[in-house]
């Protein structure tokens, strides 16, 4: 939050906007790669975190990458032209980002 303040103060001057999307966790077909071959083989260790990803989010799962294009998709337009130096905190942003304030 403290570097997308900073570098949007830091580049308006320049009429850039600098905001972010915190989105928790996203399930992507990327999940299942990031995990270690050996993990994957034996399946205990890599099926039980691959079925909790997400688990501790406010919304109890992760979220789709098509529940968050919205949130881009304005940020993009000129819609959000006078948005400068925001944290965009999806629904699906885990629990522990709402215990930081």
């Amino acid at each position: 939050m403290t570097f997308t303040k900073g570098l949007a103060q830091g580049v308006i001057k320049k009429g850039i906007c600098a905001n972010t999307v915190a989105p928790g966790p996203v399930w992507t077909p990327f999940i299942v790669q990031s995990f270690d071959e050996k993990e994957i083989a034996e399946k205990e260790i890599a099926g039980k975190e691959i079925a909790e990803f997400g688990k501790d989010s406010v919304m109890g799962r992760p979220a789709q990458p098509a529940e968050l294009a919205p949130a881009y998709v304005f940020l993009a337009s000129n819609e959000s032209k006078d948005v400068n130096g925001e944290v965009s905190v999806s629904r699906a942003a885990s629990r522990s980002a709402d215990r930081r304030g």
